[in-house]
C-alpha cells in the first residue's frame, strides 16, 4: 500500500445552486492551443477518485484563473481529447 501524500493545487468554484467547492488540480495539458486543467473534488483532506472535471485555464505572472466551459459541445471535444491523452 502506498501511503505517500501528494500535495495539490487547488481552486474553488461555484456549483449551479451557488455553494462553493473546492477542486484538485490533478492533470494539466493543452488542446488547440489553449490550456486546460483536469480536477477533481476535494472532501476533507482527500481528493475524490470518482470522476475528473475539465476547466479552461488562464495562467497569469502570478497565479491562474479557471473557466468552466459552458458549451457541451466543447467540453465533450476536451474531454475527449483528454483522454486520448492519458
Amino acid at each position: 500500500m502506498n501511503n505517500e501524500f501528494k500535495e495539490y493545487i487547488t481552486f474553488v468554484v461555484k456549483t449551479k445552486d451557488g455553494n462553493e467547492v473546492e477542486m484538485a488540480v490533478i492533470d494539466q495539458f493543452e488542446f488547440e492551443n489553449k490550456g486546460y486543467v483536469a480536477a477533481a473534488l476535494v472532501d476533507g483532506d482527500t481528493v475524490s477518485d470518482e470522476g475528473c472535471f475539465i476547466y479552461r485555464v488562464k495562467v497569469g505572472e502570478e497565479d491562474f484563473k479557471v473557466e468552466k466551459i459552458t458549451n457541451q459541445i466543447d467540453y465533450n471535444r476536451v474531454a475527449e481529447a483528454y483522454m486520448e491523452m492519458i
